[in-house]
C-alpha cells in the first residue's frame, strides 16, 4: 500500500518522539492513501509552523495486516466508538490509559479510520461542552464529508513502513 504523509518539513525518519501528542488517534506518524490529503495537510502545517509543505511517500507491507505481533484498532467509519476515542485522544487531562478508548500509552501499534477534521471542530465542541448528547454528534457525524488516515504508533509498525525515494 503506497502513503503520503504531509509536513512542513522533508521527513527521511521517523521519530516518534518529535510526533505531537493529542491527535485523533494520539501521538504517532499520520499518513493518508490520498496525495491530495497530504498536499493540504502539508500547507496547513508549514502555514501553522513555518518551513515549506513537503508531501513524503511510503510504502506499507501488506505483512503488516496480518501479523499477529501488531495490535491494530480499525474504525470503518464514523461511529459513536470512534468519536469516543477520538475525543479521548485529545483530551489532555484524560487519564484512563488502560481504557480501550484511547491510545495516549501506544497500546495499539497502528490505527486506521476517519479524520477528525475543522468540519467535526464545532460539532465535537457541542458535545464536550454539554450542548448536544451522543446520538446528536453520531447523526451529525453522519452528514460530514471524511477522508481516511493511518497511524503508526510503535517502533514494531514502523518497521512495516519503508520510504520511497
Amino acid at each position: 500500500m503506497i502513503l503520503y504523509h504531509g509536513s512542513n518539513v522533508f521527513v527521511e525518519e521517523i521519530d516518534l518522539r518529535k510526533c505531537r501528542p493529542f491527535k485523533d488517534f494520539g501521538r504517532g506518524f499520520y499518513c493518508t492513501e490520498l496525495k491530495e490529503q497530504a498536499e493540504l495537510m502539508a500547507k496547513r502545517v508549514a502555514y501553522i509552523y513555518g518551513g515549506h509543505p513537503y508531501v513524503t511517500m511510503w510504502e506499507l507491507s501488506d505483512d503488516a495486516f496480518v501479523s499477529s505481533e501488531l495490535n491494530i484498532k480499525a474504525f470503518a467509519e464514523s461511529s459513536k466508538e470512534w468519536a469516543m476515542f477520538v475525543l479521548n485522544n485529545r483530551n489532555r487531562d484524560f487519564t484512563e490509559y488502560d481504557s480501550a478508548e484511547c491510545n495516549h500509552d501506544n497500546k495499539y501499534d497502528i490505527v486506521t479510520g476517519p479524520v477528525a477534521n475543522d468540519d467535526l471542530a464545532l460539532l465535537f465542541r457541542t458535545f464536550t461542552n454539554g450542548f448536544i448528547d451522543m446520538d446528536a454528534l453520531v447523526k451529525g457525524m453522519k452528514y460530514k464529508r471524511l477522508s481516511e488516515q493511518i497511524s503508526f504508533h510503535t517502533e514494531k509498525a514502523l518497521r512495516y513502513l519503508k520510504p520511497i525515494t
